[in-house]
């Protein structure tokens, strides 16, 4: 049940958080994985996370005005 870390960035993190907690280098790598874990499931998708405003831009009635070349040539003055 060994598990090799071979990429000399990611064993150098891992001594890092593991000296600055005070803890073993098993106790860091499984702390950390599960930190990520619950975070990554604990995360509302994007969708979910737009619904208001989404709802919120929808709710707003149309203009009517079609907004081609020529409503921004005139917003900006050069019709």
């Amino acid at each position: 049940m060994a598990f090799y870390v071979r990429d000399e960035a990611t064993d150098d993190a891992v001594r890092k958080l593991a000296r600055l907690t005070g803890q073993s280098l098993t106790v860091t790598v499984r702390h950390a994985v599960e930190a990520e874990y619950a975070r990554r499931k604990q995360a509302v998708p994007l969708m979910e996370r737009l619904k208001p405003l989404v709802d919120r831009y929808q709710a707003f009635p149309a203009s009517g005005e079609q907004a081609d070349k020529a409503f921004f040539d005139a917003l900006s003055g050069d019709e």
